[in-house]
């Protein structure tokens, strides 16, 4: 086993290992949710929202080290482009990511690829200090704008600030697919031609 191998099974392991006790205080803060009151309902919502989070990030890490040691098998299931462009939205916040045009049907991993969508999405965001973005749908091509200046290199994942976005672009290439950024705009194609 190389180290970069050794690595990568380490990663997977802690992701693993980490989602036993975040399970618990899920789901005891959802618990505690339909319990209590004002303002310790808040509180405990909190809580749930931010486990919920951490979950992602270990989903996107046990993603990416399987990826990155060759144990990815993605499951390729024929979707909408369309209709994988909204579900990868509504990972976001609500209002923040639009999505218009056309879409076909695209062979993706769903769930991987909504990933990718929604973490592009909500590093532009961040990344770009914007409001809202908007996803265009043409077929297997996803865009993504505007991408502020200086923002292009972090949505690639070369300049490494985003998990999102970094495990965005393994997925996407390890579907077959690519990423790149023209101008002001991140165009993700979905599938090969």
């Amino acid at each position: 086993m190389t180290d970069d191998t050794a690595f990568a099974r380490l990663v997977s392991l802690a992701c693993h290992d980490a989602r036993t006790p975040l399970a618990t205080a899920y789901g005891f803060a959802r618990t505690l949710e339909r319990t209590l009151t004002d303002p310790e309902v808040r509180y405990v919502s909190m809580i749930a929202t931010a486990a919920s989070e951490l979950g992602e990030v270990i989903d996107l890490l046990s993603l990416a080290s399987r990826i990155e040691d060759g144990r990815w098998k993605p499951e390729l299931v024929t979707v909408d482009s369309e209709a994988l462009a909204h579900a990868a939205a509504a990972r976001v916040k609500e209002g923040e990511v639009a999505v218009v045009g056309r879409g076909r049907e695209v062979p993706v991993a769903v769930p991987a690829a909504e990933l990718a969508l929604s973490g592009f999405a909500r590093c532009a965001l961040r990344h770009g200090g914007l409001e809202s973005v908007e996803l265009e749908v043409d077929g297997e091509l996803v865009t993504l704008s505007p991408v502020e200046a200086g923002v292009g290199p972090i949505l690639l994942g070369e300049d490494l600030r985003d998990l999102g976005a970094a495990v965005g672009v393994r997925i996407v290439s390890a579907l077959g697919g690519s990423v790149a950024v023209s101008g002001e705009t991140l165009v993700v194609r979905l599938a090969r031609d």
